[in-house]
């Protein structure tokens, strides 16, 4: 398959990550912070290459669920969903990296940037908006990894 010989780095975050996501302005302040459980599957067969399955949750009993399917095509790993479009690489040192435009926010888009730290249990994602052309918000993502996909294959539902 194209997609595994081409983003051998994406495979490395196959499994269940858990952490914190916190939303800040481009000044420091905190705007926003939640716990995030994403799972990243890769699956061998069907209509998609990649399928990421979040669940975010705060403090205040609010959830929020996600299916985002993705498929890979010139080079790269494409996101089409009901929120954003964009796409997807990864460098020659196994950085990923994502350009992707928010369609439930008009005019906003992010770049996101997915490293892992040494021994592939932790991982930092790093998303920069733009609206309009002008920062105006940043997030950081501290992720662990809690549970390792035994094939990278799981039922590719796609609710949201």
């Amino acid at each position: 398959m194209a997609f595994r010989d081409e983003m051998p780095a994406m495979l490395k975050h196959a499994g269940v990550w858990e952490g914190i996501y916190i939303h800040m302005t481009p000044e420091g302040s905190i705007i926003d912070t939640h716990g995030a459980r994403v799972e990243c599957v890769y699956p061998e067969a069907g209509d998609y290459d990649y399928i990421q399955y979040n669940h975010f949750t705060w403090d205040d009993g609010r959830e929020h669920k996600a299916t985002l399917p993705g498929v890979f095509r010139d080079g790269r790993l494409w996101w089409e969903t009901e929120t954003f479009r964009g796409y997807g690489w990864q460098t020659m040192d196994d950085i990923v990296l994502l350009n992707l435009e928010r369609y439930d926010e008009p005019g906003a888009m992010f770049f996101e940037m997915i490293t892992l730290g040494e021994g592939g249990e932790h991982r930092a994602r790093t998303w920069q908006w733009f609206k309009d052309g002008q920062l105006y918000k940043r997030t950081l993502c501290n992720e662990r990894r809690v549970a390792v996909a035994e094939t990278g294959v799981r039922a590719a539902t796609t609710t949201s």
